[in-house]
């Protein structure tokens, strides 16, 4: 992890401009993929929804990193088969391996996930402070 970030690293992911969910990375999760993020934030791209998940391309191409094959709601992860990161809305078990990276702040799952539709515009940067 670069020296200018501390172990935790707060986040927004703003969706279609209106809906925000905060979060953080926690580098002690995944150091080398997080800090690889972190140097190409802000990502814009687009959402897609699979079962209780969203996931969206960032650029990246990175391999697996203490890699996991469940995930808690509310996880934040990277997942190398499709260079994408992906957040989490229910327990489950996600399409391959993911690098975890930290956890998007308590919310209403159900509520916030019926509303995201494939397609929608997202950004994903540092939180402002």
């Amino acid at each position: 992890m670069s020296s200018k970030f501390s172990s935790t690293v707060p986040v927004q992911f703003i969706l279609s401009d209106i809906q925000v969910m905060e979060g953080e990375l926690r580098s002690i999760l995944s150091p080398r993929t997080i800090d690889k993020i972190l140097k190409v934030l802000p990502i814009n791209s687009r959402i897609h929804l699979w079962k209780k998940e969203i996931y969206f391309d960032i650029g990246i191409r990175m391999g697996s990193e203490k890699a996991v094959t469940s995930c808690e709601a509310g996880d934040i992860a990277y997942w190398p088969q499709g260079d994408a990161v992906c957040i989490f809305f229910e327990n489950m078990t996600p399409a391959g391996k993911v690098n975890p990276l930290g956890k998007i702040t308590p919310i209403d799952f159900e509520e916030f996930f019926t509303a995201l539709r494939s397609g929608m515009p997202i950004t994903f940067r540092l939180k402002s402070t």
